[in-house]
């Protein structure tokens, strides 16, 4: 099962763009991601239009933070991303004339809605600066090497 990263994924281009004065381009995102950066671009998009993040054209461009990360929760990403459905599984066929199938439609519906429930809960009450908080001392001490 393929999964979707992009959240992560974008959560650590955040706290990289935090972290560097100068805007990073799409071409320093990708290598640092190790992706395509016209996929960096794409994913971006959902954040600037947003308004988290801003971009410029031009030698000494590339993309900057537009608000500081703890005015940013995670379920803000997550919706800038289109929020992604959480789970593979589903239920299936809504038109069964089988009570049974639709009972066990009904179950799978009521535990990923309150999986989503949480899922949600723990991203508003998150904010994008809280993440590194537990690694604090690490990246002082990283950062304070180089």
């Amino acid at each position: 099962m393929r999964t979707d990263s992009r959240l992560p994924r974008v959560l650590h281009v955040l706290l990289h763009l935090a972290q560097h004065e100068a805007p990073l381009t799409s071409d320093q995102i990708g290598a640092m991601l190790g992706t395509n950066p016209s996929l960096v671009r794409r994913m971006m998009a959902g954040l600037r239009k947003a308004g988290f993040v801003s971009s410029t054209k031009g030698h000494g461009g590339g993309w900057y933070l537009s608000r500081q990360l703890d005015e940013i929760s995670l379920a803000d990403v997550y919706k800038a991303l289109g929020s992604p459905p959480l789970f593979a599984v589903g239920p299936s066929g809504d038109t069964s004339a089988c009570l049974l199938e639709r009972a066990a439609n009904e179950i799978t519906r009521q535990a990923l809605d309150a999986a989503n429930t949480v899922f949600q809960q723990k991203l508003a009450s998150t904010t994008v600066a809280e993440i590194t908080n537990p690694y604090s001392d690490i990246i002082k001490s990283f950062h304070s090497d180089n």
